[in-house]
């Protein structure tokens, strides 16, 4: 429970503090972000390997965070799938570095004896820290947590930590 208290605290003083900030770098582009990692490395349940991908729009709403959509799949014992859409902010520290917080909504379907998030409604809070080069991509780790929000008979919860790349893409504009 610290761990989702520290996450939740990270992220609400990452948006009080840059609320009213303008962006340095408000022109980044949309990404196309690809990740691959551990699931459940923490309490190791059922420990094994997560792949994600995401879509990370680059117009902000409310002049404050970004869209972005997501899809993973986790592989261990049995296969889990997430599916979800959420907001992010990127808080830049420098021209390099990326600190960007976000929190999404995700249908899950999977689990096992093991492991079973208990509910197909499970949202994700994440923190990454991020590498910004030249070209705009970016190289990155986060952490993250999944959680029921006690909607399910249990809420086991589960953290992944995952190794970003970050691609600038145009697709839609």
């Amino acid at each position: 429970m610290r761990f989702v208290t520290a996450i939740v605290s990270g992220l609400l003083a990452s948006a009080a503090i840059t609320a009213f900030a303008p962006s340095a770098y408000a022109d980044d582009p949309a990404f196309l972000s690809i990740g691959a990692g551990t699931y459940d490395w923490n309490r190791k349940k059922d420990e094994g390997v997560e792949v994600r991908v995401e879509y990370r729009h680059d117009k902000k709403l409310f002049d404050l965070v970004k869209p972005f959509v997501a899809a993973a799949v986790s592989k261990n014992d049995s296969t889990q799938v997430f599916l979800g859409a959420g907001i992010l902010m990127d808080i830049y520290l420098g021209k390099r570095f990326v600190v960007t917080p976000s929190f999404a909504p995700h249908y899950y379907h999977g689990g096992n004896a093991k492991l079973d998030l208990d509910y197909a409604l499970e949202f994700r809070s994440q923190i990454e820290a991020a590498y910004r080069f030249d070209d705009r991509s970016r190289l990155g780790i986060a952490v993250s947590h999944y959680s029921n929000a006690s909607l399910g008979k249990t809420n086991p919860g589960t953290e992944s930590a995952t190794l970003y790349y970050s691609i600038p893409v145009d697709f839609f504009n």
